[in-house]
């Protein structure tokens, strides 16, 4: 028990420091953004981010698998609703987190800076497919579909979507991109009676994820 505060202490650290590289890597890019850099906005030592992080590359990918705890925190619907609430709070929060917006953009650029891992895509294909497999045990989905075919499609849709408008430099628009996508989607993947019901409003996405490590660096 008396090394908990220390080790609390820790991970908060570590936390405060992923966020600086998120908001960094954010503004500056990942070729752009330095560890001094991102110590001097954690307000840590150079030693700390080491500690923590052996490399720019490490921290980069650290920010990059973040993504899914965030993104899943304040789900509480399930089946199709849940994979549609997620897409909404992930719309929601690429306009307005740091943090979201630097780990889907190293993830997309990542080949172009050195680093080829896609085990953010996989998790989200693999939360994806068991969503669609609740949903299936709901009897939602439409007969013959395949949760893991379509858990491997929607990863590709959003991060087309996603892509686009930031290229289009519109990334305000990305929620109604994405109900968009679910209007063309949808008729194919759930019955008509879930069809019926589902709520795609990009209102369900808004939603407040505070940044980790909290308010203030350590």
């Amino acid at each position: 028990m008396a090394g908990q505060p220390k080790q609390q202490r820790a991970v908060k650290t570590r936390d405060d420091i992923l966020y600086a590289a998120a908001v960094t890597f954010d503004e500056l890019g990942y070729k752009g953004a330095s560890m001094r850099e991102i110590m001097r906005r954690a307000g840590v030592t150079l030693g700390a981010v080491y500690f923590h992080f052996d490399n720019k590359e490490e921290l980069a990918s650290a920010v990059i698998l973040s993504q899914t705890g965030e993104l899943t925190t304040n789900l509480h619907s399930e089946g199709a609703q849940r994979m549609v609430d997620f897409s909404m709070v992930w719309a929601h929060q690429l306009n307005v987190s740091p943090l979201i917006r630097a780990a889907v953009r190293l993830a997309v650029e990542q080949r172009a800076i050195g680093i080829r891992d896609d085990a953010s895509f996989g998790d989200f294909e693999a939360i994806f497919q068991t969503w669609l497999e609740a949903a299936r045990e709901e009897g939602e989905l439409a007969p013959g579909v395949d949760p893991a075919v379509v858990a491997e499609f929607l990863v590709g849709a959003f991060t087309g979507v996603q892509h686009y408008a930031q290229l289009s430099d519109a990334l305000d628009t990305l929620p109604d991109r994405v109900v968009s996508m679910w209007h063309l989607l949808l008729p194919g993947i759930v019955t008509r009676e879930c069809l019926d019901r589902l709520v795609i409003d990009p209102a369900r996405g808004r939603v407040d994820v505070p940044p980790p490590g909290g308010d203030s660096a350590a």
